[in-house]
C-alpha cells in the first residue's frame, strides 16, 4: 500500500512539472487578476457589472500599450536611421572611419552579417519563429482570460478550500489568502508604477548627457525594472557600453544617471510605493531569482518575486503563527477599502 501511495506522488509529481508552463501561466493569471480586483470591485460598488470592470482594465492596459507604441516607436526608429548603418556599404564604411570601441562594435557586426544565411536558407526558421510566435499570442489570450474568470470564480474556490479544513481553521485560510492576494496585488502595480519612473526619468536624464539611443535605452532600463537583481545591473551596463561609444565622460554620466536613479528608488521611491508589501529581504529576493530561474527557466524569472511572496507568506502564518489578518499591506493607486474589496 506505501509503495502505490509514494508511487502515485511520484507519478503527480512528474504529471505537475511536464505542465509547468501550464502552471506558470495561471500563476500569472492569479497575479494579474490580484492587480485588477481593488479596480473591479471599486467599479462594482459603483454598480458597474464587474465583466464590464474588467474589460474596462483591459481596455486602459491595451491603450497604455498604444500610447507608449505611438510616443516611443516614431522617435526610437529616428535614432537607430540616423546612427545605424543600412547596407553592408554603409556598415564597412562606417567601420573604416571609426575608432575604438565603436569601431570594434561595427566591424563586430560587419563579420556577423557576412555570415549571414541566403533567403532559402532563411524559410524553415522564418516558419518556425511564426509558429512560436502564434503559439506565445496563444498563452497571452489564455492568462488574460484565466485572469478575467478567476475575478469571478475566487471566491467560491476560497470557500470550496476553507471548507476542507476544520471549522477553527476555515478564517486562518480565507485570511491568508486575502492576503496573499493583496500583497500580489500590490507588488505588480507597484512594479509597473516603477517601470514608468524608471523610463522617462532615465530616457530624460540620458537625453540630457547626450547619449545615443537614450530613448531606446531608457525605456529599455524601465522595461528590464521587472527583473529582479539582473534587470538593473544590465541597464547599467548596457548605458555605459552605449556611452563609452561616444566618450568616456559620456560613459561616466550614465553611469552616475543610473546610480542615483538606483538610489533615488531604492531608498525614496520604493519605500512610498511598495513599502513591505511582500516582505522579502534582498537575500531571499536574490535567492528566489535564481532558483525560479533554474526550475522553471529564464521567462519565469518575472514570477520569482510573486512566487516567494506565496511562500514567504504561508511561512509565516503556519510556522511564524502570525495572524495574516492582522499583517497591513500598502494598497498602491486603491484606497485601503478597494484594496480590501
Amino acid at each position: 500500500m506505501v509503495a502505490v501511495v509514494v508511487g502515485a506522488v511520484v507519478v503527480a509529481a512528474l504529471a505537475l512539472w511536464e505542465l509547468k508552463v501550464l502552471l506558470l501561466l495561471l500563476f500569472l493569471a492569479l497575479v494579474i487578476a490580484a492587480a485588477m480586483r481593488p479596480g473591479v470591485d471599486a467599479l462594482a460598488r459603483r454598480r458597474v457589472p464587474r465583466g464590464v470592470g474588467v474589460l474596462l482594465h483591459y481596455a486602459v492596459l491595451a491603450g497604455g500599450v498604444a500610447l507608449f507604441l505611438w510616443l516611443v516607436v516614431p522617435t526610437a526608429r529616428d535614432q537607430l536611421a540616423a546612427a545605424v548603418p543600412t547596407s553592408r556599404a554603409e556598415l564597412k564604411s562606417q567601420a573604416a572611419k571609426s575608432t575604438g570601441i565603436k569601431h570594434d562594435i561595427l566591424v563586430a557586426i560587419q563579420k556577423r552579417v557576412n555570415r549571414l544565411p541566403s533567403a532559402n536558407k532563411v524559410v524553415h526558421p522564418a516558419v518556425a519563429i511564426g509558429v512560436r510566435a502564434f503559439e506565445i499570442l496563444i498563452d497571452i489570450f489564455f492568462t488574460f482570460a484565466a485572469a478575467a474568470y478567476w475575478i469571478f470564480e475566487r471566491d467560491r474556490v476560497v470557500g470550496f478550500v476553507s471548507g476542507l479544513f476544520p471549522d477553527p481553521k476555515r478564517k486562518l485560510v480565507r485570511d491568508t489568502w486575502t492576503l496573499i492576494d493583496l500583497k500580489l496585488g500590490a507588488y505588480v502595480r507597484g512594479q509597473g508604477l516603477l517601470v514608468v519612473f524608471v523610463a522617462i526619468v532615465l530616457s530624460s536624464s540620458f537625453w540630457l548627457i547626450g547619449l545615443p539611443f537614450w530613448l531606446l535605452i531608457g525605456v529599455f532600463a524601465g522595461i528590464v525594472e521587472l527583473i529582479p537583481v539582473v534587470g538593473p545591473l544590465t541597464a547599467g551596463v548596457v548605458a555605459v557600453g552605449v556611452g563609452l561609444t561616444s566618450s568616456v565622460g559620456v560613459a561616466a554620466a550614465a553611469a552616475a544617471v543610473v546610480l542615483g536613479v538606483r538610489l533615488l528608488e531604492d531608498y525614496i521611491v520604493v519605500p512610498r510605493v511598495l513599502g513591505e508589501a511582500v516582505g522579502l529581504s534582498p537575500l531571499l529576493v536574490l535567492v528566489s531569482v535564481f532558483s525560479t530561474t533554474i526550475l522553471f527557466g529564464g521567462a519565469a524569472v518575472l514570477l520569482a518575486i510573486p512566487l516567494a511572496a506565496v511562500v514567504g507568506t504561508i511561512v509565516q502564518v503556519v510556522v511564524l503563527r502570525q495572524e495574516p489578518g492582522e499583517q497591513e499591506v500598502p494598497a498602491v493607486l486603491f484606497a485601503a477599502k478597494d484594496a480590501e474589496g
